[in-house]
């Protein structure tokens, strides 16, 4: 089946290249082009492609601007192309919570090269959100200022009960099983040491959306892994910490962690929990190049089954691919649950649907669910 694809962008130059690098695909047909963002509003109503790309700086409407529009009226794909600075971090961030569902580089010299991997991840790209569900806008809901007015009072925690662990084998080799609970069931309520999130397409709107719902107060650390380039990452953790009334920032390096602090893993390296004497903090090591995801979910809960067994919880939300499947699989075999978004929700059903089909995923929750439910478990 064929794609179609309409491309946004006020250089002619770039309008040309990604027809031709499109077209040459086999899989893409490009339907249109537009040199601004009113042309892209309109074009998108009249050839109702199956994706958008939208450059976001553009003369007349910006991409932001068109994304907007372009989401109120039908909803599409759209892929942004973002420059990678700090400030085009920003404003691709910006298109996310506007309703695009993915980004990539603009790079100029290497849209240029023939054969270049920005190329190939360019068309892999378009084919994989093709069928996403793009998000729907989010409203601002900055932190709350401090007041010295009493805090509201606290829901009573439900009745705690023990969690049930699978006997060790007699013989005492390694269980690689997976116990399951029957679908439905919810996961019993408990204090856990730490909770790991890990989310890729999607995910910028996705953890916003789970993070704004925590109290201030909310009893466990927190650590995420975003798929995400390294100059995206600060302005992530600065726009999540603004509008959670936890603390979010970017790990550094033997950060100790604490109840009501969630820690973004740095783009291009790997994020690992360690607990030693009772001191549990994170380590930043260099992204392996054979690795194909820097920071890797299977890796950071992979850290928290072996620093915190049977005593973690996981939550895979949104993205492409199955990173984060094997990571489930070494907490639930140590005894910690794992929680994942459903398919209606995702803008892409690709990691929680690995989760879920390996049996792996104790719980299968709606994204305005997990918020809720993380308070009414943990806390």
């Amino acid at each position: 089946m064929t794609v179609s694809v309409l491309v946004v962008d006020d250089s002619a130059f770039f309008r040309k290249r990604l027809t031709e690098i499109l077209t040459a695909s086999g899989q893409i047909r490009v339907v249109g082009v537009a040199a601004n963002g009113r042309e892209g509003v309109e074009l998108a109503e009249s050839l109702r492609p199956d994706v958008i790309t939208m450059d976001y700086e553009m003369p007349v409407m910006d991409g932001i601007s068109a994304v907007r529009e372009i989401i109120k009226k039908r909803p599409v794909p759209v892929l942004m192309f973002s420059s990678l600075t700090y400030e085009g971090a920003r404003i691709t961030l910006d298109a996310l919570e506007a309703g695009a569902v993915d980004f990539l580089p603009k790079n100029f010299e290497e849209i240029a090269q023939a054969g270049s991997g920005l190329q190939k991840t360019l068309v892999n790209r378009i084919l994989d959100v093709a069928g996403s569900r793009p998000a729907s806008r989010l409203p601002s809901s900055p932190k709350p200022a401090l007041s010295s007015s009493p805090p509201a009072a606290k829901r009573p925690a439900p009745e705690r009960q023990p969690a049930r662990r699978r006997p060790a084998p007699p013989d005492g080799t390694k269980d690689n099983t997976v116990a399951t609970r029957p679908k439905g069931r919810k996961t019993p309520a408990q204090h856990y040491a730490i909770v790991g999130i890990g989310t890729s397409t999607g995910g910028p709107v996705a953890l916003q959306r789970v993070l704004a719902a925590l109290p201030a107060s909310f009893p466990a650390p927190i650590v995420l892994v975003q798929h995400m380039p390294a100059s995206f990452t600060p302005a992530f953790a600065e726009r999540l910490n603004k509008l959670c009334r936890i603390e979010v920032r970017q790990a550094v390096d033997g950060e100790y962690l604490r109840p009501g602090l969630a820690l973004l893993a740095p783009g291009g390296k790997q994020m690992m929990v360690e607990n030693r004497g009772g001191q549990p903090r994170v380590r930043i090591l260099p992204g392996d190049e054979r690795l194909n995801y820097r920071p890797s979910v299977d890796i950071t809960f992979g850290s928290i089954a072996r620093a915190f067994p049977g005593k973690g919880l996981g939550l895979v939300l949104t993205g492409m691919g199955a990173d984060g499947r094997e990571g489930c699989r070494m907490m639930r075999q140590r005894g910690s649950p794992i929680w994942t978004q459903d398919e209606k929700s995702s803008v892409i059903y690709g990691m929680p649907m690995a989760v879920e089909k390996a049996g792996l995923s104790d719980e299968v929750l709606a994204l305005d669910e997990i918020g809720p439910r993380l308070v009414e478990g943990v806390c």
